[in-house]
């Protein structure tokens, strides 16, 4: 894949105890060459910083339901009122 979307933890990262799924998928992630990476959602974006690999995704947005329904491609009426005339 050239583009790599992450929305939502494996599990509870904030306990060490079960941080070892989401660790696993942000390091299958950003270990892929020339992929971009994205992040979107406030529980994964806080995942990334706190388990200290923030700086190695292209992308983060803590817009986790909106982010998704962007790229499904729906209208956000936040964003259609900026751009209406």
């Amino acid at each position: 894949a050239k583009t790599v979307v992450w929305n939502g933890p494996m599990g509870v990262f904030e306990n060490p105890d079960f941080q070892a799924g989401t660790i696993g998928v942000m390091d299958a992630i950003v270990k892929q060459p020339g992929v971009k990476s994205i992040i979107g959602g406030g529980d994964s974006a806080a995942a990334a910083i706190n388990l200290g690999r923030a700086d190695k995704f292209s992308w983060i947005s803590t817009g986790g339901g909106a982010s998704m329904e962007l790229l499904e491609g729906k209208v956000l009426p936040g964003l259609a009122a900026l751009t209406e005339k």
